[in-house]
């Protein structure tokens, strides 16, 4: 195997996909078959059953394990997106973990204030999967629940093509824009995301203290 691809099948630091709870729930998530439908079970398991919730980001190594994610059934994009990487790792297929900022037109006014009025999110993360020799984008951030809710349809994976957020909503209203794509990684840059993000989004770190709540409550309706 090619050196390169074997770097992304390593359990890493955050994509942890030698956590014995990781292993269970690709295993059992990623039935039988090829590499694509495996990928697209995991992708479904991992966007659906794991709650998006912004507002519990801790700056902090242990709330960025993939594994950390599964066991608290919350996340937000780069945790849930290092869980997939960990699943699809534990079940032979080579992942990594990407990174773009993003701007989301329809940010509730809560989540912008809370963000000190920015509408751009650094490091909105992703996952990228090894199927069939190429690699595909995937992006499981927010669940099905959550999107029916904010009028948005829920992004679909089907292990071929690169599955990003959409640049409208169900209303025509724009969505979301990617601004910079930051490259991908082998396992979460914890360190560099934290220090950007303490100099971006001075505030959030003000209040981390003072986060719990509901992010569905939060949207913005059409």
């Amino acid at each position: 195997m090619d050196q390169d691809i074997a770097l992304y099948l390593k359990p890493g630091r955050f994509i942890d996909s030698d956590n014995p709870r990781v292993i269970e729930f690709a295993l059992g998530r990623a039935g039988d078959g090829g590499d694509r439908e495996r990928a697209m079970r995991l992708y479904y398991a991992v966007r659906d059953s794991i709650a998006y919730d912004p507002y519990r980001i801790e700056p902090v190594a242990e709330s960025f394990r993939g594994g950390r994610t599964l066991e608290t059934g919350y996340g937000w994009c780069v945790t849930k997106a290092a869980l997939l990487a960990a699943a699809a790792r534990a079940v032979g297929i080579p992942a990594r973990i990407g990174f773009a900022d993003v701007r989301n037109h329809l940010t509730s006014p809560r989540l912008r204030e809370w963000m000190g009025g920015a509408d751009v999110f650094a490091y909105h993360g992703f996952c990228e999967l090894r199927i069939d020799g190429s690699w595909v984008k995937a992006t499981p951030a927010f669940d099905k629940a959550l999107c029916v809710r904010a009028n948005v349809a829920p992004l679909e994976f089907d292990g071929l093509h690169d599955s990003l957020f959409q640049q409208f909503d169900a209303s025509g209203r724009r969505h979301m824009e990617y601004l910079t794509m930051r490259g991908v990684f082998a396992d979460v840059p914890f360190e560099q995301i934290v220090a950007d993000w303490r100099v971006l989004y001075p505030k959030v770190f003000a209040s981390l203290q003072d986060t719990a709540s509901d992010f569905s409550d939060e949207l913005e309706k059409p």
